[in-house]
């Protein structure tokens, strides 16, 4: 059975490629007015909301509800997004450059090629494809992107990084088990703690990170790249391609 991530991903590409372009329903200077309004009982309503295209940068959406809303191409660079639910958002070509998306739920969404450097994804919850995203120097310290096992009756549903960058990314204490990251750049990163049990890393450069203490076990591992990287009390139990650091 086809997975549902892929499924989600599916109607996704075919929103961005089928509907004729329109304007958006709202225009930056009227999501400021209703943000303004806004408060934690009554947050704005953006929801199911087409905001394709809209410069949103630097705005406040922590009192918003932006479940489902259109975001293909909208501008939130250094908006702080923290504690949102984003589930089912379609965000095909999102700039989220150095947004605070701390605590947020971003699950059934294609993530692909997104700017996310710098951002703030710690404690986040998220289950998406961000495959070639860039996530350099991102804060995803504390997440849970692992694979929730008791909710795979449509297939598999993972975080998908497949050549991903996370150079100098901070994931440390992140949970990551299961997730896709064939190909991911994670030079320099910090993943102290970090657990990857059976994760797929094949051919991933993990030159110069820190991963003391991280869990490995059941990982894939075949053309992997440790060189310089920091292993005090990593575990590797059951990898496959198990790196030889002597």
């Amino acid at each position: 059975m086809k997975s549902a991530v892929r499924f989600l991903l599916a109607v996704c590409v075919a929103l961005a490629t089928t509907q004729p372009a329109a304007a958006a329903d709202l225009t930056r200077a009227e999501v400021q007015q209703l943000l303004a309004k806004a408060g934690q009982q009554h947050p704005a309503d953006l929801r199911r909301k087409d905001l394709k295209g809209v410069d949103l940068s630097h705005l406040d959406f922590r009192h918003a509800d932006l479940w489902g809303a259109d975001l293909r191409r909208a501008d939130f660079n250094h908006s702080n997004l923290a504690g949102l639910t984003l589930d089912l958002t379609v965000m095909t070509g999102i700039n989220l450059n150095g947004a605070n998306l701390s605590r947020t739920s971003i699950f059934g969404v294609s993530l692909m090629h997104a700017d996310l450097r710098g951002a703030d994804l710690s404690g986040s919850r998220v289950v998406a494809i961000m495959d070639g995203a860039n996530l350099s120097g991102a804060n995803i310290s504390g997440a849970d992107w692992a694979a929730d096992m008791k909710n795979q009756s449509m297939g598999l549903m993972r975080a998908s990084l497949k050549g991903a960058n996370l150079s100098g990314a901070n994931l440390s204490q992140a949970k990551l088990g299961r997730a896709m990251l064939k190909h991911a750049k994670l030079m320099q990163a910090n993943l102290r703690g970090a657990d990857l049990y059976s994760a797929d890393m094949d051919g991933a450069d993990l030159s110069g990170a820190d991963l003391t203490d991280a869990n490995f076990s059941a990982t894939k591992l075949h053309d992997a790249i440790f060189t310089g990287a920091v292993t005090d009390g990593a575990r590797f139990d059951g990898a496959q391609h198990k790196p030889n650091f002597q």
